[in-house]
């Protein structure tokens, strides 16, 4: 065989190793992609995203759309052709498997995990729309979660309500914790509750809670690398009760990055006129009770999707912006929103046109 001839063969059998290899070995890498966004002021799959009855509402136009991001699933294994196509992909990213999947979670767990702070954010969107419209929203310290294998399971259940630790009033859950840790691990930390069963029924019957129990539960130390602290197990949250109601139905979707959409169409809905003068506004950011937003991930992916559909204007947080400016889309943009009260500033000047003085990403 000529020695052109056998060169030429061998690289061409090198070529097809080096695909196949390509194709065939899996790599620690996920992906993540622009995901649907959708209306918060329309409906989705035939019914409103936002239902708020007793109490009464206004008519609405233009967009409010919250955006989302789809992401490869836990058991995916990424081949080393896909993990190239998506880093040269401009609407795509390529991040290490660990970022969306950390410590071995699987995708149920991840999924649940997502779910529960997806109902979290729809909580915090009501309580920061109500407490900007004036409207009463009463709020207790409940514990969330209650860690299994932990000195609280059995003693504590999720919906307790915590109305005081070792005799000092509990106002915040970070009380909790603060309260917690003042005790030295095998000490005992007695928790003066509301049981779960009781505020239910005492909210079902609009009265005060009249039964609480005292707890006490023996410490352990924390798993925590670095100085051991006491625990019990536990995690609080808030709970709170709402003069009417508002139902927020999105199926498939989690995560706490909507908030701040969902506390905007709650407040345009229950305000006349229209927050958005009819513009295409979509957005994204968390949202605390105190109307604070947060940062998200998935930035990018988020105005690619807006901007898809047809938004004009961005609502991003501020401590996204910089990620965000680096490759905005054209005729995109973005405006850098740090409460709910800087989203609706932002959202008058845009009703009054006054499109120059709006907080732009990258100014």
């Amino acid at each position: 065989m000529p020695r052109r001839t056998a060169t030429m063969l061998a690289s061409t059998l090198m070529l097809i190793a080096l695909l196949c290899a390509g194709v065939f070995i899996p790599v620690p890498y996920a992906e993540m992609s622009p995901g649907p966004t959708v209306n918060t002021l329309g409906d989705h799959d035939g019914e409103p995203v936002l239902h708020i009855s007793g109490r009464k509402t206004y008519a609405t136009s233009g967009h409010l759309n919250m955006t989302t991001v789809r992401v490869t699933s836990a058991d995916y294994r990424m081949n080393l052709v896909e993990a190239v196509y998506g880093w040269l992909a401009h609407d795509n990213k390529v991040v290490p498997h660990d970022t969306l999947y950390p410590d071995g979670k699987t995708e149920e767990q991840s999924t649940q995990e997502n779910a529960e702070e997806f109902s979290q954010s729809q909580e915090s969107a009501k309580v920061a729309a109500l407490k900007e419209l004036g409207v009463p929203v009463r709020s207790w310290v409940i514990v969330s979660t209650v860690v299994k294998g932990s000195p609280a399971e059995g003693e504590l259940h999720a919906g307790d309500v915590i109305k005081a630790v070792d005799g000092t009033a509990v106002k915040e859950p970070a009380d909790v914790a603060k309260l917690v840790t003042k005790h030295k691990p095998g000490q005992d930390v007695r928790f003066t509750i509301v049981p779960a069963k009781e505020q239910a029924a005492a909210e079902k019957e609009k009265r005060t809670p009249t039964r609480t129990e005292n707890v006490t539960i023996t410490t352990a130390t924390s798993d925590d690398t670095g100085e051991k602290r006491a625990i019990v197990g536990i995690s609080a949250g808030t709970d709170h009760t709402f003069p009417f109601t508002i139902d927020i139905k999105l199926a498939d979707v989690g995560g706490p990055s909507a908030g701040l959409m969902f506390a905007l169409g709650i407040y345009d809905k229950l305000t006349p006129g229209s927050l958005t003068g009819g513009t295409f506004v979509a957005g994204t950011g968390t949202i605390d009770d105190q109307g604070k937003v947060g940062p998200i991930g998935g930035i990018e992916m988020k105005t690619v999707g807006a901007r898809s559909k047809g938004a004009q204007y961005f609502l991003t947080p501020a401590d996204n912006c910089a990620a965000a400016a680096k490759d905005t889309p054209e005729g995109l943009t973005l405006i850098k929103v740090d409460t709910i009260e800087d989203a609706l500033g932002a959202l008058k000047d845009l009703r009054g046109g006054d499109t120059a003085n709006l907080p732009k990403c990258g100014e």
